[in-house]
């Protein structure tokens, strides 16, 4: 059956989860405070359905427990991290409290974060950024099985690498600016599988290149053990952001970049996914076992600015102020209620999800029942 589950109750059953899996206490509840946030901010599919994933990916090794971020330079305002495979709910929060400290000391830092593990929603991290009173930018790149066209193309050639913006706005919430550059998640993809839903139009093609609103297209293999892929927004507007993100969140982090079919039906550690890829007859042999891929690798470029060493402090605010005072004077558009600013839909999720708890559907919270059940943990009692 579905469950409705308050807040503390989900992260503590997540923490046994981990702990069983081999992080320490510590480690547990800090990733399950994460994941439970991303349901809390109505965004799901970085939420606690990640579990399953995040134990299956320990036990074949791509995801290292209790692994801590590594500097590989320090170079005043730049420096080069290792999330050495760990956790990206850890060692994303430890590269973001390095980068924000040498922010508030020098003005700024531009830091690069490679081999991290999923980092989860990438708004956690602006709003670490922007509660420090510091502007942020992060372009990720994804490194799993690729699931995203290019535009005009016919098959996935890379992932729903994120962007994210943060900005502080004076004696008001910030504006957090957090989007895939796919149409959607793809973790959206598995939630809608899960319900039996379909997608809207223009979301997504099907293993021949065809337009399709069937989400499982891109969550199991079909008929001929292909996969389809999820469209970018924007059309090549969104496809070009996307190959930014993979540029600088993948290249120039030193993570790398997707450019291989998957071997053995696994995602090995990104350092090893450099072999080179032929042509279209690629398609099946990248699809090949595509299911059993779990492990997701991430790379992050960041750049944070603070606005009191920039000398722009007070016009800054000011400015920020009254346009987003302007924009917000807007009458709305027939059906809407008001004009909205990027990070107010999850603040009212979290306020309303806090209060009435949150809704899992009966195959995600199957799966999360069987991850437990695979490292000795039995969820629900």
């Amino acid at each position: 059956m579905p469950k409705t589950l308050a807040a503390p109750v989900l992260r503590a059953q997540v923490a046994r989860i981990l702990i069983a899996a081999g992080s320490a206490p510590a480690e547990a509840a800090q990733v399950a405070d994460n994941l439970v946030l991303a349901n809390l901010s109505g965004h799901d599919s970085h939420g606690v359905g990640m579990v399953p994933r995040y134990v299956d990916a320990v036990a074949e090794g791509g995801l290292v427990p209790n692994a801590a971020v590594k500097v590989n330079l320090d170079a005043g305002s730049l420096m080069a991290m290792d999330g050495q495979r760990g956790y990206g709910q850890i060692v994303g929060v430890q590269a973001m409290a390095l980068g924000i400290a040498r922010a508030r000391e020098v003005g700024s830092c531009i830091f690069t974060l490679a081999h991290a593990h999923h980092l989860g929603r990438i708004g956690h991290f602006a709003e670490l950024a922007v509660a420090q009173g510091l502007v942020s930018l992060h372009f990720v790149n994804v490194l799993s099985r690729p699931v995203v066209a290019a535009w005009d193309g016919g098959d996935g050639r890379f992932g729903t690498n994120p962007c994210c913006i943060g900005v502080p706005l004076a004696g008001a919430e910030p504006f957090v600016l957090d989007f895939a550059t796919s149409r959607v998640a793809q973790g959206k993809m598995r939630v809608a599988y899960n319900k039996g839903e379909q997608v809207p139009e223009g979301t997504l093609i099907d293993e021949h290149g065809r337009p399709t609103t069937d989400p499982g297209v891109v969550v199991v293999p079909q008929s001929n053990g292909l996969f389809g892929a999820l469209m970018t927004f924007g059309e090549h507007k969104g496809y070009g952001m996307a190959v930014a993100c993979e540029l600088l969140g993948g290249a120039l982090t030193g993570g790398g970049t997707w450019h291989r079919p998957a071997d053995s039906g696994r995602a090995g550690p990104p350092q090893a996914a450099a072999a080179p890829s032929g042509g279209s007859d690629t398609r099946e042999a990248a699809s090949v076992g595509a299911m059993f891929q779990r492990s997701v690798f991430n790379g992050m470029l960041t750049v944070l600015i603070d606005p009191a060493k920039l000398g722009t402090q007070a016009s800054f605010e000011a400015e920020a102020t009254a346009f987003v005072d302007w924009l917000k004077q807007s009458p709305p558009r027939a059906g809407a209620e008001r004009v909205q600013i990027a990070g107010e839909p999850e603040r009212r999720a979290r306020a309303a999800r806090e209060r009435e708890g949150i809704w899992l559907d009966d195959a995600t919270w199957a799966e999360i029942v069987a991850a437990g059940a695979k490292v000795g943990v039995a969820v629900g009692r």
